[in-house]
């Protein structure tokens, strides 16, 4: 088939090299519009576009997809489907109808539970025991297509929002092969989604991070690993920012939330609403992240103190 490619991040690229080197013909990758990053504020490729120029494969990059002159140009290259995989934007129905096998999205769940802008991280921030990715049709909703063929990954017990990202984003390419097959044979079976059973996965932001003491330690828990390594979770000590990489859960101990109770030689035991957090890895503001022994040795820490504190 010819296929254009939509997609921008890290999580679009494993799919991208797949269709590369299969039997099927890359003609054209969309991406978002470069942007400033860092320090310096220099304007830097996506992901995708660097690897789109890597196979000397036109690159487009609409500030508005939707715009009639980029919708133009994509009715030129004449595509037998469009492949998206975490785009960040929405299409219209005029470029959804176009190809002829449809636009087919990647999506990092199993639909139809977990619609938005960030699946991967809310799965591990509400406990899923596992998780997935969906091939589907797209249609005029957010994530509201007909499915198409999925593949289920469990989440491991210490999973975080990143290690459950790079497991996922190398199983869109496998699945994409599968389905443009199957396509092409006129064997798939589109399966309707039960909106009963959706929820919205939306987007991160920093605030989210903001640890809640009261909460128990097990939903603490969860964030910390949900919310790595981005935006992260995180508190105050001592009137600076302290984000919270690692930590197990222990069992309960009668303290005000967010007390520190006990040091010990790889934890920080701090008690929560429910349960107590055993800290395991931070980084306080302006230093590196490191296991707690490390901060611990350069940091002076008094039992009785109450982390979330301003000042």
């Amino acid at each position: 088939m010819k296929l254009v490619y939509m997609g921008t991040p890290d999580f679009a690229v494993p799919t991208l090299e797949t269709l590369i080197n299969s039997k099927h013909e890359v003609v054209a990758v969309v991406t978002q519009p470069d942007k400033p990053k860092g320090r310096g504020k220099e304007v830097q490729y996506t992901p995708v576009k660097k690897v789109a120029l890597k196979y000397n494969i036109p690159v487009y990059q609409p500030v508005k997809v939707r715009d009639s002159e980029f919708v133009s140009l994509l009715r030129e290259l004449n595509a037998d489907a469009i492949i998206v995989a975490a785009f960040g934007q929405i299409l219209s129905k005029e470029i959804i109808d176009m190809p002829p096998y449809g636009c087919i999205n990647v999506h990092a769940s199993l639909l139809p539970k977990y619609r938005g802008a960030a699946p991967i991280q809310w799965c591990v921030i509400n406990g899923e025991k596992e998780t997935g990715i969906t091939a589907m049709h797209m249609d005029t909703g957010i994530d509201t297509g007909d499915m198409l063929k999925k593949v289920i990954v469990p989440i491991d017990e210490k999973e975080t929002g990143s290690s459950l990202h790079d497991k996922l984003s190398v199983l869109g390419g496998p699945i994409i092969l599968e389905t443009l097959d199957e396509l092409e044979k006129g064997t798939i079976i589109p399966e309707k989604q039960d909106d009963s059973q959706s929820c919205n996965a939306k987007m991160l932001s920093k605030t989210m991070g903001k640890i809640d003491w009261n909460l128990s330690a097990v939903v603490i828990e969860r964030l910390i690993r949900g919310l790595n390594s981005w935006p992260s979770a995180f508190t105050s000590y001592k009137g600076k920012t302290l984000k919270i990489w690692e930590a197990d859960v222990l069992p309960h101990q009668s303290a005000t939330p967010g007390e520190i109770l006990e040091q010990t030689k790889d934890s920080l035991l701090v008690a929560t609403g429910d349960g107590v957090l055993a800290i395991k890895e931070v980084q306080l503001e302006g230093k590196k992240r490191m296991k707690i022994d490390a901060f611990l040795r350069g940091n002076s820490v008094e039992n009785g103190t109450i982390l979330g504190m301003e000042g």
